[in-house]
């Protein structure tokens, strides 16, 4: 295998409806979030440049726009420097946890309520949103656990193609942006977190969190800080 690095870029700061716990929204980075990729992209290039990084000419993202965008910025940045034309890709399994297909969009307030008033369900526990192992009653609808599974399953396979990479005179950096929780989920499952550690920990907008992947397939926690997290507070993606 290349000696190879995966980077979990989060999107950059969107617009969003306020209290909606779906983060299933179709709503574009805001002026901030364009300046946070703007931003990390940049200071991004300079830290592949000077390490001799070779950045990998596809960038996986999820299909939801302030992904996308957040990819294509990191390409206005980084294609006119590293000399291949870089392809995005879109990929629904990178998405942040659906809480059900009825359920996308509406508030906590409305979610909560739309369960009372349903006979076959118990009251929602007050930490539904942010308990990593509990997944709403409605088709569709995951866990966080769930979703980071999903997200460390496509980063597995996707990283699968370097396994008979001979190059070994740089090391690869492969670029993959989504969503902070379900990407903080799959490095639990990659090994990369403790479980622990999931609710204390959160994403910098557009900046990468990147772990070394050794021959073995073991994840090490390389460059990029994870921030840290109100414990008090809920997921927010």
């Amino acid at each position: 295998m290349a000696n190879l690095i995966v980077a979990f870029i989060r999107h950059g700061d969107y617009n969003q409806i306020k209290g909606a716990p779906s983060a299933h929204q179709a709503f574009n980075l805001n002026n901030e979030g364009e300046q946070q990729s703007l931003l990390q992209a940049k200071q991004f290039l300079q830290l592949a440049n000077d390490e001799n990084w070779q950045v990998d000419p596809i960038f996986d993202c999820s299909h939801l726009l302030r992904a996308w965008q957040t990819a294509d910025i990191y390409k206005s940045v980084l294609q006119p420097v590293i000399g291949q034309s870089i392809v995005i890709e879109s990929f629904t399994c990178l998405a942040e946890r659906s809480v059900g297909t009825s359920m996308a969009n509406l508030t906590v307030k409305q979610i909560n309520q739309i369960v009372e008033l349903d006979p076959r369900y118990d009251t929602l526990p007050n930490n539904w949103k942010s308990d990593s192992h509990y997944c709403l009653p409605f088709e569709g609808a995951e866990s966080l656990m769930m979703s980071g599974k999903r997200v460390a399953q496509h980063v597995t396979s996707r990283i699968e193609r370097f396994d008979n990479d001979e190059q070994v005179d740089k090391t690869v950096v492969k670029l993959f942006f989504g969503h902070g929780a379900a990407f903080r989920h799959a490095a639990h499952y990659l090994g990369a977190m403790e479980f622990n550690d999931i609710a204390k920990l959160s994403m910098y907008h557009a900046q990468p969190v990147m772990f070394e992947v050794d021959n073995k397939g073991n994840w090490l926690k390389g460059k990029g800080n994870w921030k840290i997290r109100n414990v008090n507070s809920e997921y927010k993606d």
